[in-house]
């Protein structure tokens, strides 16, 4: 009998040779480069995160700002007394300052760059994880977006997943704990699924008839040039488009919880959701997310996935398993508990947000509301029902009660011929607010009291988060909001005027407002 000549690179252990002569075994996958990966990507999307808020912080919750987190703070602590300080976990309770708030977003930038070098890591994303919390709580309804709870969750994992020491070599790591793998993987895999059950669930009829990207494109918060394009494909590409995003939603992610040895499943799970997220990403604005996401699914890729990526300086690190001691009894035990319980409430999570419609037992109510003020293991469902029109609120202001002037936002639509731009991974917050507020403006009526209000004084901070000042030499003496429906231009209107919007004024929400 010819004997069987192994190629070099196969690695087989005896007792698998002589259980399975015939089969060449396949190395079992790592993750020291993935998770190097891993964390430099995400402490990025923390830097663009605290860049991107720093320059608006004071103006929408600074003590002149729209929503002022000490007012904010005094008013939780006079309803819950001491309670409070567990329910808003945030630093800002020792001094809800301007200049605290500022502080804490540029600390966030400094020690993202830290994280990125790779700088005591666990400590790193821990204060990490602690400062954008702060921030999260106290931005009230200005941080309260999916993505922000999203980096909350992801970093907390991240607190858990990195590796210990003040500055920890590649080449020396320990192998990554599986199970804050795992926890990342099925993280993975609910905000994926949640996006896409949650649609079923609500009842939409735009998603149920898969026409839900004709409206989509048009009614989404902040469109980009591309959206007008995208909104004029033809029917049967959006209902073909909806019906590819029902399938990466519902079925791929599944591929996330697969054993480590089904890498291929694994890689080309992360290739369609990332193709996913790419195409969100090129046909508007949604901040940081896409990256965020993308960000999440990388890390389902092994070590000789992320090789093919990587720089050959970094690849080719060795990436052998620490041989010395193991880690520290202590933090084995923590890992363990703190991985355990994340587990538990993520599946609850996960449960409580795929039955949202229907009550919950009482105790998982309970357990949700425990975890709830930390606000990183949450539900996710972005667009769960589509909205099929787009109200406008536009702000005018006038020095004579005559003649009135536009407010311009610096991305929301305002001016008709104004080509939408994109700005992500920035996040301009209030233009976001403004797209809620038009949907719904009662709802939103106590701060956007303020802002008309704030325009009147020509508050510096509130006015630079608008585009240039209508009013440079003084403030306005009225001020009014309007309220416009707004429908992208058809190819031929646009041909001929040039413009990418048209608009009809619906109604005035408030008369000419003044405080003099």
């Amino acid at each position: 009998m010819p004997s069987i000549v192994y190629p070099t690179t196969t690695l087989l252990t005896p007792t698998e040779s002589q259980l399975h002569p015939d089969v060449r075994m396949t190395p079992t996958p790592e993750f020291h480069l993935s998770r190097w990966l891993f964390l430099r990507l995400l402490a990025f999307v923390y830097l663009l995160a605290f860049a991107s808020l720093a320059p608006q912080v004071v103006g929408l919750i600074g003590r002149e700002g729209l929503l002022p987190v000490d007012q904010f703070l005094d008013r939780a602590h006079e309803f819950y007394n001491a309670d409070a300080y567990l329910l808003l976990p945030t630093l800002l309770w020792f001094s809800p300052s301007s200049n605290a708030l500022l502080m804490l977003c540029w600390s966030g930038v400094l020690l993202s760059l830290l994280a990125l070098v790779g700088g005591a890591p666990t400590l790193t994303f821990a204060v990490l994880w602690a400062v954008y919390l702060s921030l999260t709580v106290a931005g009230q309804t200005f941080l309260s977006f999916q993505w922000d709870v999203l980096l909350l969750e992801v970093g907390l994992l991240a607190c858990l997943y990195a590796p210990l020491g003040w500055w920890p070599r590649l080449s020396s790591e320990r192998r990554p704990p599986p199970l804050l793998r795992w926890l990342i993987w099925v993280l993975a895999f609910k905000v994926t699924f949640l996006s896409g059950v949650t649609k079923l669930v609500s009842g939409d009829d735009t998603w149920r008839a898969l026409t839900a990207l004709m409206f989509h494109y048009e009614t989404q918060p902040i469109p980009a040039w591309t959206s007008w394009f995208a909104h004029h494909m033809p029917d049967w590409i959006q209902m073909a488009s909806v019906l590819t995003m029902f399938v990466i939603e519902l079925v791929v992610p599944f591929a996330a919880l697969a054993p480590i040895r089904f890498r291929r499943v694994r890689a080309g799970a992360c290739a369609l959701m990332c193709l996913l997220q790419v195409g969100i990403g090129l046909t508007g604005n949604y901040g940081f997310f896409n990256l965020l996401t993308i960000v999440l699914y990388l890390a389902l890729l092994d070590d000789r996935h992320i090789s093919g990526i990587l720089l050959a300086s970094i690849a080719e690190r060795p990436r052998a398993i620490r041989s010395g001691r193991p880690e520290p009894r202590s933090w084995r035990i923590l890992v363990l508990g703190a991985g355990s319980t994340i587990l538990l409430m993520t599946t609850l999570s996960l449960w409580h947000e795929m039955t949202y419609t229907r009550p919950h037992p009482e105790w998982s109510n309970r357990l949700i509301g425990y975890v709830q003020p930390f606000r990183s293991i949450n539900g996710y469902g972005l667009f769960r029902t589509m909205t099929t029109e787009r109200p406008e609120i536009v702000v005018e202001g006038s020095s004579d009660g005559v003649t009135w002037t536009e407010y311009a936002f610096r991305s929301k639509p305002g001016n008709v011929d104004r080509r939408p731009g994109f700005v992500q991974p920035h996040m301009p917050r209030l233009d976001w607010l403004m797209w809620f507020a038009a949907l719904d403006p009662l709802s939103h009526q106590h701060w956007l009291a303020t802002l008309v209000d704030h325009l009147l004084d020509g508050t510096p901070a509130v006015r630079d988060l608008l585009d240039e000042d209508p009013f440079p030499n003084a403030p306005p003496r009225f001020v009014r909001l309007a309220l416009y429906q707004y429908h992208f231009t058809t190819p031929d209107e646009k041909a001929e005027t040039g413009n990418w919007w048209r608009r009809e004024l619906r109604s005035y929400l408030t008369d000419p407002i003044s405080h003099r």
